[in-house]
């Protein structure tokens, strides 16, 4: 019986035809490639008083200058700091981070107090962190002991600060019940607080030159608390990341002399599946205009490349990274 397409032959090869037509079809879509969407990058940081925003800052302007023609784009997120950097950068709301050596040794490794993060990668380490104390001039606050009883801050919950202060009570075998009263005041609060006598201790962990330790020192007559060589070895010996630190004479007003310290650093951390050219173009924005970098903050200044990529990373070296300090002909070391 014929139809609208002719005989039963005619139908059969009319749709054997159109059988291979549809799959070419498929066959020519599977094979079109998808434009890759630009990595969209964002650096979890800390408060505007501290170093880390504005580090984060001269990443993402060096990124979005050399990559604004591709479609990358950089961001910074101010935060309360390391911890909470780290708890972001597991959740994935991050690409990147800003952490203090000591959170990241202890958050790859896992603590009594955390489990081990082993997806966390090294990208380059940045300034070095002193452990800052500073009371008004006439405090009778001289050195650690002298605190007891007296009004501290301890810094907001979710900052490196905090944690590496409650490290150091733990070490002392002293709790926040040794002081009068505990504050958790973020750091922009810190220097109108302690000139107003509202605390007696003003405690940071914090890259040198510092907005809030120089607002503080301009603010009202304030002085640096020294610690102990002793101390300072025994931290050292018992904590594998703390190292010695030095605030250097003259830093701040009315503190000529150096104030001798302990330390950790400051380090840039991504996740294991943040993917390698999105970490290479991120490192070699930076490391190609190195003398731009250094310029955009005075902690910054004596940076160096070759510690940059070796030095302060307890987490394994992410293969972006390693791929660009490689082809620029450094040696890693981890």
């Amino acid at each position: 019986m014929e139809g609208r397409f002719g005989t039963g032959r005619w139908r059969s090869r009319l749709l054997h035809c159109l059988l291979i037509m549809t799959a070419s079809y498929g066959v020519a879509q599977a094979e079109t490639p998808k434009p890759v969407a630009a990595p969209t990058i964002t650096i979890a940081t800390g408060n505007e008083t501290g170093v880390y925003f504005p580090a984060g800052g001269a990443i993402c302007r060096l990124v979005n200058q050399v990559y604004s023609n591709k479609g990358t784009r950089c961001f910074i997120e101010s935060t309360d700091g390391s911890i909470a950097n780290l708890e972001a950068l597991a959740r994935k709301d991050v690409s990147f981070a800003i952490v203090q050596t000591d959170w990241q040794y202890n958050a790859y490794h896992g603590s009594e107090t955390r489990s081990a993060q082993k997806s966390l990668r090294s990208v380059f380490s940045l300034h070095p962190e002193a452990f800052t104390a500073v009371v008004r001039a006439d405090s009778s606050v001289h050195d650690l002991d002298d605190m007891k009883g007296k009004r501290v801050n301890v810094g907001s919950r979710g900052s490196g600060q905090r944690a590496t202060i409650e490290i150091l009570l733990s070490h002392l075998g002293w709790s926040f019940s040794e002081f009068s009263e505990i504050t958790e005041l973020p750091a922009v609060d810190q220097p109108d607080a302690l000139c107003r006598s509202k605390i007696d201790v003003m405690l940071y962990v914090v890259g040198h030159p510092n907005g809030a330790v120089k607002e503080v020192t301009t603010l009202c007559e304030s002085r640096l608390i020294p610690l102990s060589a002793e101390m300072i070895k025994s931290l050292k010996t018992a904590f594998p990341y703390y190292r010695d630190a030095t605030i250097p004479a003259g830093m701040y007003r009315n503190n000529e002399g150096a104030t001798a310290t302990f330390g950790v650093g400051a380090v840039l951390v991504t996740d294991a599946a943040t993917d390698d050219e999105t970490v290479y173009r991120l490192v070699k924005a930076v490391f190609d205009n190195f003398e731009a970098f250094r310029q955009r903050h005075p902690a910054l200044a004596n940076l160096r490349v070759q510690a940059m990529a070796n030095e302060r990373l307890a987490a394994p070296i992410h293969p972006g990274a390693a791929r660009y300090f490689r082809e620029a002909g450094l040696t890693l070391q981890h």
